[in-house]
């Protein structure tokens, strides 16, 4: 199982750039999203989707495939707000609001033009939200996060909690894709009752897989004379770019501008 995100997190073309610089535009823009309209979070979309894949030289497949990872939660969500029902008697009070329906029984079943408009709101901020949080997965290496958030003042213990856990992700996925490697070369998954026994027995191994690499991990760093502490080497060969911070400024400030004249319209 092939993993993009830490390798493509190291090899960008904004590795250069400080990850505070990162930080600090990503979560600008995160807080610009919460308080704006979706006009304004589309544009923050576009923007950061720029930042990504044209100056970050991310590969437009992995960042889309992501994206539409993310479309399909907000569609199973978009049909429990789309869809309502009432009863017959009712059906006056929800003339203006339904789209198109139809009698199933005594109840009314349509699709609410008010919960399409809520489930479009919510997929621009959704999509202005993860854009963010993509272009700091894609640019910031994850060593470079806890740095950061080291010298803000987060606990060190939390810090390592994280690395810990970082670690143990790509361990647990790479565990899973050999077992579900030779589970298929056995023809493991060859109708549905097979599948379902494989699935079972997969799960079994992968957890005896992660105990026992657990084990090895405490081991091995006990056997280097860990004292409590983990400390992860990083070069610092950052160099800030006026051009990047200039049209950060700038389009921040036109985005809230945007806002503020949305507001007085």
């Amino acid at each position: 199982m092939k993993i993009q995100i830490d390798t493509l997190a190291y090899t960008n073309h904004l590795r250069w750039l400080p990850a505070e610089y990162k930080l600090i535009f990503a979560s600008t823009l995160f807080v610009i999203t919460f308080f704006s309209h979706p006009p304004v979070q589309i544009l923050i979309t576009v923007w950061m989707s720029i930042w990504t894949v044209i100056y970050a030289k991310i590969p437009a497949r992995t960042y889309f495939s992501l994206i539409y990872f993310a479309l399909f939660f907000w569609f199973s969500s978009l049909l429990a707000l789309a869809i309502n029902g009432v009863n017959i008697t009712d059906l006056n009070q929800v003339q203006n609001d339904s789209l198109t329906g139809f009698n199933l029984g005594n109840f009314y079943l349509y699709i609410s033009h008010k919960g399409v408009i809520q489930g479009l709101i919510i997929l621009a901020r959704s999509l202005a939200s993860l854009s963010c949080l993509y272009f700091v997965m894609f640019t910031v290496p994850f060593t470079e996060l806890l740095q950061v958030l080291r010298r803000i003042g987060l606990p060190e213990i939390l810090t390592e909690l994280l690395l810990l856990m970082y670690r143990f992700i790509f361990i647990l996925l790479n565990t899973a894709g050999e077992l579900l490697t030779a589970q298929q070369s056995r023809f493991g998954y060859r109708n549905f009752k097979s599948s379902m026994k494989s699935l079972g027995l997969l799960v079994g191994q992968l957890f005896q897989r992660t105990i026992q690499n657990y084990h090895q991990l405490s081991l091995s760093v006990e056997s280097r004379g860990f004292n409590g502490h983990f400390r992860v080497w990083y070069p610092s060969r950052h160099k800030p770019s006026t051009r990047y911070a200039t049209e950060a400024i700038v389009g921040c400030g036109i985005l809230i501008g945007l806002e503020l004249f949305n507001k007085i319209i």
